[in-house]
């Protein structure tokens, strides 16, 4: 499994969403609260997707432990933004680890990432596979089952389906053709997010002006509120919706 979150609102040093916190991402990376699936640790690659202003996110990504990475604390102390996707990874054993394997995906202002693991991988992903451009078959980041889940989304992105239907479809289809997955989608631009709850957790914490949502929360304060197996969560910074997946 993985950990992810996102965070939209005003601007907020990255260091103290991402490293700082009690349990925060950095420690979920070698400490988590709840993991399911298997896995004890995050430690197969990270990254964080920030947008400095109105134009496309910047990614910052490895294929080593966060932990022991050298610049990004301190990458992190001087960066703030007011939008951020951030993943800590635990790689499904077989599939490859990489820079370009680590979530945050990207194209133009979208962010995405997968916490959890598509079952009978890749034999039971190849009719959805086949309904994808060869060209994006070609030029995956890598040959995991998180890199098709996003080729899966974008494809749906590029007809000009809405990003909450676009992961809802997604997880419907792969939950159908591959059952027991866990399908813990991650979606932003940085005004909107969309994220779905498929056999994982999710909580989120919301303020006037602010949305965070986490695999777990980060600190025992309170506020937070987990949102139910089978849904979804959209929104943006001062307004937050969730319902079934099966109601998008």
């Amino acid at each position: 499994m993985c950990r992810h979150l996102a965070y939209l609102g005003p601007p907020v040093n990255l260091r103290e969403l991402l490293f700082d916190p009690p349990y925060s991402l950095l420690r979920q990376s070698w400490s988590p609260r709840d993991m399911r699936g298997g896995g004890t640790i995050n430690a197969d690659g990270f990254g964080i997707g920030w947008y400095p202003g109105d134009g496309d996110p910047v990614r910052y990504r490895r294929a080593q432990p966060i932990w022991s990475d050298p610049t990004i604390a301190q990458l992190a102390a001087v960066t703030s933004a007011g939008a951020v996707l951030a993943a800590v990874r635990s790689a499904t054993v077989g599939m490859a680890v990489l820079d370009n394997a680590a979530a945050p995906f990207a194209e133009g202002r979208w962010l995405f990432s997968h916490n959890g693991v598509v079952r009978g991988w890749p034999d039971s992903m190849v009719p959805l596979a086949s309904g994808l451009p060869v060209r994006d078959l070609l030029t995956l980041d890598a040959a995991t089952d998180s890199a098709l889940l996003w080729a899966l989304v974008r494809h749906r992105l590029r007809a000009g389906v809405d990003p909450a239907r676009a992961v809802a479809e997604t997880v419907a289809a792969v939950a159908a053709a591959a059952p027991g997955s866990r399908l813990n989608l991650l979606l932003t631009d940085g005004r909107t997010v969309a994220a779905s709850v498929a056999g994982h957790a999710l909580s989120i914490r919301t303020t006037p002006r602010s949305v965070l949502l986490a695999s777990e929360p980060h600190d025992d304060e309170p506020g937070w509120r987990e949102v139910p197996d089978g849904h979804l969560v959209t929104g943006t910074a001062t307004e937050v919706r969730v319902r079934a997946i099966g109601e998008v």
